[in-house]
């Protein structure tokens, strides 16, 4: 059976997620402050060895591995640093033609005015035009984990996971089996928030004990 080590963890923060601007598939870059955040997140876990590193192609999360990495000074086991790899399926859900509107209830711009469902009750949110349902992220993101924990290549390896909100809760939604009307449980990580998977002969222990939600 398989052994590994996970840490999962949301990217840092960008300017629309300052503004509560939605983001989804559109590429969007760290602000300085997420940048800060990504290099702390690296610093506490300066004593994590990482074997591999995987992360969404989008560059928000893409720059808060490699910003990470660079902090805790991760290394393989041939003193080299890691290169990334890069998977599809771990990046945000798309929002379709409501990327970069704004859910703040101050300046809301969605022209569905139902669109806080997507939060508040999944099971009833619509899907925009060129979205993505969450059926669809927790399909794509359960492909992705169950590759990942199979490949025999990363049997008792620490494994870097660099996401986003909704994809990082579609991931748990697998591994937990969760309702869709469930699928936020406590709320959206934090950015940067870790969680992390410690998988011991098939069995998987999830520790969010350090993680804050919105």
């Amino acid at each position: 059976m398989y052994n590994m080590t996970i840490y999962m963890i949301r990217h840092g923060e960008t300017d629309l997620n300052k503004v509560h601007k939605l983001q989804g598939h559109s590429d969007i870059e760290l602000n300085d402050y997420g940048r800060e955040l990504a290099r702390l997140t690296g610093q506490a876990l300066k004593d994590v060895i990482f074997d591999y590193a995987f992360t969404s192609p989008l560059s928000r999360a893409t720059e808060t591995a490699k910003i990470l990495l660079e902090s805790n000074n991760a290394k393989t086991i041939k003193d080299k640093k890691l290169d990334l790899i890069i998977d599809e399926r771990i990046k945000e859900i798309s929002f379709g033609e409501f990327e970069g509107l704004s859910y703040n209830d101050k300046n809301f711009t969605i022209p569905d005015k139902t669109f806080l469902n997507f939060f508040l009750k999944p099971e009833e949110y619509n899907v925009p035009e060129n979205g993505e349902t969450f059926e669809e992220v927790i399909k794509r993101t359960g492909e992705f984990f169950k590759d990942l924990i199979s490949d025999e290549k990363y049997t008792d390896k620490t494994i870097l996971v660099s996401t986003h909100g909704c994809a990082l809760k579609a991931i748990l939604a697998n591994i937990r089996n969760t309702e869709i009307k469930d699928f936020w449980g406590k709320g959206v990580h934090k950015n940067c928030a870790v969680t992390i998977l410690k998988i011991n002969n098939g069995e998987i222990d999830i520790d969010e004990g350090n993680v804050y939600y919105d």
